[in-house]
């Protein structure tokens, strides 16, 4: 199937990531890794802000307070104020060393943030892991062996949490229980190679169905809840990084991207890359979980 997909905001990130829709604020935010910024972009007007942070933001999350994030820096889980800038970290993870960073982070069913790390080195190899940070700055670690931690997201009725890791390849489905923000039987969901698209950000609609940003093949694919790949949509762009369900009525697909400027050649013939795309996917989403203050 056919989809049209246009861009979404002139901006342009080094590694865009992380889009979250505050559906009370009708505002969509993203951050941008590289850039060390978080952006937003109210959907109604299409005016634009954006925040400045002292260290790379790998992801960020909508708390029960309008005017706060918890935010993932490089090394550290923190409450970010946008109206004043203010930070409070939460807490430090793997700040001791400094071959990994924080990457993909979303906040779960059970109000906790979920963050993983990944080896920030260019020969990347299995050191980072999945943690959950509670409210008091209490952190679990709940996986390891982790190269690049990415794929945070849960089925509709929050029973089961997906978590990918993009250099291998795979999508991984576990039983994730609220109440003690623990998870257990770990299976294979999906298994993808750099042809079908090494799996990023995702996302799951209304009907579990997981939506992933395939990477390295330009990319969105979507998985029957089983795990079935049901259609492989193509962006406009090579590198797709993570995808979020958008607008009053949750039905349009925004789609954040990065600048590939080890390869030169392909940020000449797609100079969008680094923009926001959006799409109608025939797929409707549903309100992420908010940060427990």
């Amino acid at each position: 199937m056919a989809h049209a997909i246009s861009r979404l905001s002139d901006t342009r990130c080094e590694l865009a990531e992380g889009p979250t829709w505050d559906e009370r604020l009708g505002r969509l935010y993203w951050c941008d890794i590289l850039g060390k910024r978080i952006h937003a972009l109210d959907w109604q007007t299409r005016q634009e802000q954006h925040w400045d942070l002292p260290d790379v933001v790998g992801s960020i999350g909508l708390t029960q307070d309008g005017d706060r994030l918890v935010v993932a820096l490089r090394d550290r889980v923190v409450l970010f104020t946008l109206s004043g800038g203010a930070i409070e970290t939460l807490a430090e993870i793997e700040a001791d060393d400094p071959r990994t960073r924080l990457n993909d982070g979303k906040v779960g069913p059970d109000g906790a943030f979920y963050v993983g790390t990944m080896d920030d080195r260019p020969d990347r190899q299995p050191i980072g892991a999945l943690y959950r940070v509670a409210r008091d700055g209490t952190t679990t670690r709940l996986v390891e062996g982790v190269t690049v931690s990415n794929g945070l997201a849960w089925s509709p009725d929050g029973t089961v949490l997906y978590h990918a890791d993009s250099r291998p390849g795979h999508i991984e489905a576990w039983d994730f229980d609220a109440a003690r923000g623990a998870i257990s039987g770990r299976r294979l969901f999906a298994q993808l190679t750099n042809e079908t698209g090494r799996p990023d950000g995702g996302t799951v609609d209304a009907k579990g169905r997981y939506w992933s940003a395939g990477v390295s093949a330009g990319v969105l694919n979507c998985f029957a809840p089983e795990g079935t790949l049901l259609e492989a949509i193509s962006m406009p762009v090579p590198r797709p990084t993570m995808p979020c369900f958008c607008g009053p009525a949750l039905d349009e697909l925004v789609v954040t991207s990065l600048r590939p400027h080890t390869a030169p050649d392909l940020l000449a013939e797609f100079p969008d890359s680094g923009c926001l795309f959006t799409l109608k996917p025939g797929a409707t989403g549903l309100p992420g979980w908010r940060f427990s203050l």
